[in-house]
């Protein structure tokens, strides 16, 4: 019997990347403002990229979302030339409009649904702030790559939400839209699994999740299935 769901956060209750683009350009132009050298040497793309390389180069942080963003800022300015630049000011200009998310017409609704039946608890592998977005109302738990110290699919995360919530992983439904990150990942952790498909992508491939949907609301129809055992 399912007692809790668990859900990923970025595309698969909103779509991120048009919003991580957007402050992207947004802190790019921040920093032509007041530290102009930067956007003159790097794109916003490049500083992007700069993070993937520091990603690949210090694997202790590879799962640090903001720590890799501001070392590459604080990278960035130093190969600019800048002795002193203010990455906490920075970033948070980043972090504010990446925080600007829309979820899915569906999923606040869904949401408040669901979370009369079961604890809703959220597992993202970024470093979106749900109270930023105006959904931590709704969540009893919310746990990140950067707070466990590890991102999914390892295991520490989705062993975290076990022992916090007093559940059984059996116990437990993972939603997400990465086939590794959060089905696999769930699976490993022996959680049932749903796969949010919502743009009908084709299974890469391995064991397939539990069930596949194509938004939140279809959720719902999967664990009705379930609890009558006709799924």
């Amino acid at each position: 019997m399912i007692k809790a769901i668990t859900f990923d956060l970025d595309d698969t209750l909103w779509d991120v990347w048009p919003v991580v683009e957007r402050a992207e350009q947004l802190l790019h132009d921040w920093l032509a403002a007041r530290y102009p050298r930067i956007p003159a040497r790097f794109t916003p793309l490049e500083l992007r990229e700069l993070a993937g390389a520091i990603s690949a180069a210090r694997p202790e942080i590879a799962h640090d979302r903001t720590s890799l963003r501001k070392e590459a800022l604080n990278l960035a300015a130093a190969r600019a030339g800048y002795r002193e630049f203010d990455v906490e000011s920075a970033f948070a200009v980043f972090f504010m409009a990446r925080n600007a998310v829309e979820p899915f017409a569906e999923v606040r609704p869904t949401l408040e649904r669901l979370a009369r039946r079961y604890t809703l608890a959220s597992l993202s592998n970024g470093n979106a702030d749900l109270r930023l977005i105006g959904l931590d109302d709704i969540f009893s738990l919310s746990l990140n790559a950067i707070g466990v110290g590890a991102a999914k699919p390892e295991p520490p995360m989705f062993e975290e939400v076990c022992r916090l919530l007093r559940v059984r992983p059996g116990q437990i439904a993972h939603v997400g839209d990465d086939p590794e990150h959060d089905v696999r990942g769930g699976q490993n952790a022996g959680f049932r699994t749903v796969w949010v498909n919502r743009a009908g992508r084709d299974w890469p491939g391995g064991l397939r999740a539990d069930a596949e949907i194509g938004d939140l609301a279809e959720l719902e129809t999967v664990l009705a299935a379930w609890e009558t055992g006709s799924a």
